[in-house]
């Protein structure tokens, strides 16, 4: 496309009629595989004006936008984005795109993830009526909604793509394989051969395929609910069949095909289970069926090697209280040590794994001002742990607590919204879905100062 820079290393740009000159050196920063950075390449040969001077700089001409080049070259020349308040950054998203550099505005518009050093900074309305049931986040920093049978879908730049459609069949849970693959667990309506789980395209919205689940080497029909993955790629689903055929599913995601099945044994209500995640470390599946789906809650370690109950615990037995304390979420924390589990009352509770017969180690500590508005509709409470950290929702905030102790570091809150029904982590952001306005905020971390 050009020839390579000459003129002692200067480069001279002609962007939409206004003049640019950089260095080759600020051209590198942008990358091999970048435009910019491709000028540096002896094997583009095309010729570039020059005033055929022995210091002339290379001058090249591109029919785009001057204000967002200007914008991109002070990013390859200083690492920092500075976006004037004019520019909207979607037309600098597009820009970025054209110039190959949308990984650099990427990096530079938000750090390393920090629940302690979290800002707001961006609300979206939602696109669909009544509550939203889930929100994911996408491993490059997008995210999806589901709402009913929908689910709609939005790129790290906040862009909505094509929503996933499901007919009407309720959504239970949705999960990202990668960050261009969602997969959905769904009701299955009575008498019809809907629901189950299916994995769908991330940006067209399009179905790949659909999982079977099969008892007695037959294909039946069932409903999905909690979904987890473990590092073998292994796909887990909760499942309940017309005919009792209650358990946890599990599919080779490479292949599709069903690889196991943990059918419920007496007393353990796994088709139910709100919560599935897997545990590296101990090998095992930690299986959580909470309040109200149940009137007993129940967590346990499922080991499909040998298709055993590693470790359990229930409520069942307890001494019923005006002041009982109902389970209603529950997460295995990183070092897969303890289970934390919170109430009604906003208070955590801590299981240990290394021991069945221990009771729920409640912290008074962890206890929170209830801040619901009179007549503000609640809703049940979430965890979430990374970087060592810990995340509890409560009504319209966000609790982080760090350290081996769990101490009340920070919150997240905004000024309207409503309460939070759910909030995921991942792409380096935070995502938090209200349940009154049918919006979900945006939280990232500021990237860090440049020295």
């Amino acid at each position: 496309m050009a020839a390579r820079p000459g003129g002692g290393g200067r480069v001279r740009f002609n962007v939409g009629g206004q003049a640019f000159e950089t260095t080759t050196t600020t051209l590198a920063n942008a990358g091999r595989d970048s435009m910019l950075g491709a000028l540096l390449d002896a094997s583009w040969n095309v010729p570039c004006a020059s005033d055929g001077g022995e210091d002339a700089a290379a001058e090249y001409f591109i029919d785009r936008n001057p204000a967002c080049f200007a914008v991109l070259l002070d990013l390859l020349r200083t690492g920092s984005l500075h976006v004037p308040p004019h520019l909207p950054e979607k037309l600098l998203y597009r820009e970025a795109l054209y110039y190959g550099l949308l990984d650099h505005v990427r990096a530079a518009r938000w750090g390393s993830f920090d629940g302690d050093r979290l800002r707001l900074a961006s609300s979206v309305p939602g696109r669909a009526p009544g509550d939203g049931t889930a929100v994911r986040a996408a491993p490059d920093g997008g995210c999806c909604v589901a709402h009913g049978g929908a689910v709609h879908v939005y790129n790290w730049m906040l862009d909505e793509r094509r929503p996933v459609s499901l007919d009407h069949s309720q959504v239970n849970d949705v999960a990202y394989l990668d960050a261009a693959t969602l997969l959905i667990a769904a009701r299955e309506h009575l008498g019809k051969c809907d629901g189950g789980m299916a994995v769908f395209s991330a940006v067209s919205g399009d179905l790949r395929h659909r999982f079977r689940v099969q008892h007695d080497r037959q294909a039946k029909s069932f409903t999905a609910g909690a979904l987890a993955f473990d590092r073998d790629s292994r796909i887990f689903a909760s499942c309940k069949g017309r005919l009792n055929e209650y358990g946890v599913g599990v599919w080779d995601s490479a292949t599709g095909e069903q690889a196991d099945f943990f059918y419920e044994p007496p007393g353990c209500a796994l088709g139910d289970a709100d919560r599935l995640q897997w545990l590296d470390a101990t090998n095992a599946l930690m299986v959580a069926t909470l309040f109200p789906k149940t009137d007993n809650c129940s967590i346990g370690l499922l080991d499909f090697r040998d298709k055993s109950v590693a470790w359990s615990w229930s409520d069942a037995g307890t001494a019923a209280s005006l002041e009982e304390k109902r389970v209603l979420h529950a997460i295995a924390m990183e070092d897969e040590r303890s289970v934390c589990v919170i109430n009604q009352y906003d208070d955590l509770g801590f299981l240990d794994l290394r021991s069945n017969a221990g009771a729920v180690r409640w912290s008074s500590r962890s206890k929170l001002m209830n801040r619901k508005a009179p007549g503000e509709e609640s809703c049940y409470p979430k965890l979430a742990t990374h970087g060592g950290q810990l995340f509890s929702s409560m009504n319209d905030s966000i609790s982080v607590f760090s350290g081996p102790e769990h101490v009340l570091t920070s919150t997240l809150r905004r000024s309207y919204g409503g309460a939070i029904c759910d909030f995921s982590i991942g792409g380096d952001r935070l995502f938090a879905l209200h349940n009154e306005e049918n919006v979900f905020d945006v939280w990232e971390t500021p990237p860090p100062p440049i020295i």
